[in-house]
């Protein structure tokens, strides 16, 4: 299977999850999206997706509400909770959002997790365009361990691709753009059969390309197998490397050793994940991984660090926070296009050995030949860099630009040196 090719570099937006968890509503929605239009589309930032449980009408933070009544259609098919998404009754579904959305300027991405769902099954409903009816085409054994919405889909079973069909057709009609589809990439919940959900997968990836309409193909959680990195780019746009990334300086040092092990696969049929970025103000509504209604914990060069890394490893960015409360400093980490260039328009990104192994440093190259250079102190210390560049492939420069800065800084040098404190980072253009 061959799939159509709809990304030349990784996605750039927002998702509902960091601040809103499982309850988000019309409201936020559209707010954040209204405040990237007018503050964020300019640098690039045009997704818009609403996260996990937009089905459950009782949903009120970031857990979920086990075996709950779900919003559902007559073919076996979630659909959005009236009372958090009223513009979608009379089986509107998200397409009066999307419209908004889509006259801004944006784009629109919804999550789901794989599978049919549970009371569907139950209660045995059918299925638009097959006599098969949802209990005929599940998979009872093959559940999510920490949601009780949904049931595998059996691909064996008549009918199977038939659903998947008719989802992203809705889909389609909805005016989506990007789906994240939940609990079908990792292989930490079930070892004893990893990347089970491969024909899963597939049968999505067919549904999706005869559906009418280009959309992102985001799949989640990781860790995704790297020994399945030829079938993930066959068939995704983007997967995650990481579970659930925050903002814990623990979760962005390991960062990097899993940047190390995926970037041969960057760009070659997608982009591997390295999930949100959890800035500006997270969990409104409840806390996780730390407390409720906070400003990121990242210091501010913990949250240059891990853009830095993001940037030119080329990981989609998916912000996390409550745009609307962003401040002067976190907007000034967004609207720096000269970084974004590192992430939409770098090529073969790849690490570089050094010596020290708390120092780390990365390259790629740019469009008009320009070479990036990002180093980074992961240690505890303030540390001095001295870089020989021809030892780190670079090439005697005319001139070398810091990014962040966004200023010029040597000239015709053979050697470079920053100065970066504990968990600080530096990005950096050669010109010629």
């Amino acid at each position: 299977m061959s799939k159509k090719r709809i990304l030349a570099s990784p996605p750039m937006g927002w998702n509902s999850w960091d601040c809103y968890g499982a309850a988000v509503n019309e409201e936020q929605l559209l707010g954040n999206a209204e405040y990237m239009a007018k503050h964020l589309k300019a640098y690039g930032w045009e997704y818009i997706v609403c996260d996990i449980q937009w089905y459950e009408p009782h949903a009120n933070g970031n857990d979920y509400n086990a075996f709950t009544e779900l919003c559902m259609d007559e073919f076996s098919r979630l659909i959005p909770a009236e009372n958090r998404f009223p513009s979608s009754a009379g089986g509107m579904g998200f397409r009066p959002i999307a419209d908004k959305i889509h006259e801004m300027g944006l784009k629109f991405g919804i999550h789901i997790m794989r599978g049919i769902p549970r009371q569907a099954v139950h209660r045995n409903t059918k299925l638009l365009g097959t006599k098969q009816t949802a209990r005929e085409i599940t998979q009872s054994y093959s559940v999510c361990p920490w949601n009780t919405d949904m049931y595998g889909v059996d691909p064996q079973k008549d009918g199977a691709q038939t659903y998947y069909d008719s989802l992203f057709s809705m889909y389609a009609e909805w005016g989506v753009d990007f789906v994240k589809v939940d609990d079908i990439a990792n292989t930490e919940f079930l070892p004893e059969n990893p990347y089970s959900a491969r024909a899963e997968i597939e049968m999505i990836r067919r549904a999706l390309d005869k559906c009418g309409r280009d959309m992102v193909l985001s799949l989640s959680p990781g860790p995704a197998p790297m020994d399945e990195a030829p079938h993930l780019s066959a068939h995704a746009d983007m997967w995650r490397m990481t579970g659930d990334f925050w903002d814990r300086w623990d979760k962005l040092y390991a960062m990097f050793a899993r940047c190390e092990a995926w970037y041969p696969y960057v760009g070659k049929g997608g982009f591997p994940d390295c999930d949100m970025l959890p800035l500006g103000r997270l969990c409104k509504n409840a806390p996780c991984c730390g407390a409720q209604n906070r400003y990121t914990n990242f210091t501010l060069d913990e949250q240059r660090t891990m853009l830095t890394l993001w940037s030119v490893f080329r990981s989609p960015l998916m912000l996390g926070g409550e745009l609307r409360e962003n401040d002067a400093q976190t907007n000034a980490l967004l609207q720096n296009p000269e970084v974004l260039s590192v992430n939409q328009h770098g090529n073969v990104p790849h690490p570089v050995a050094v010596s020290d192994s708390d120092i780390c440093l990365w390259t790629s190259q740019g469009e008009n030949g320009e070479i990036f250079f990002a180093v980074f102190n992961l240690s505890e210390e303030t540390r001095t860099v001295i870089l020989q560049t021809e030892v780190a492939g670079l090439q005697a420069s005319t001139c070398i630009r810091d990014l962040w800065a966004r200023a010029d800084m040597q000239k015709n040098t053979k050697e470079f040196r920053c100065t970066l404190r504990p968990h600080a980072s530096a990005l950096y253009q050669l010109k010629k």
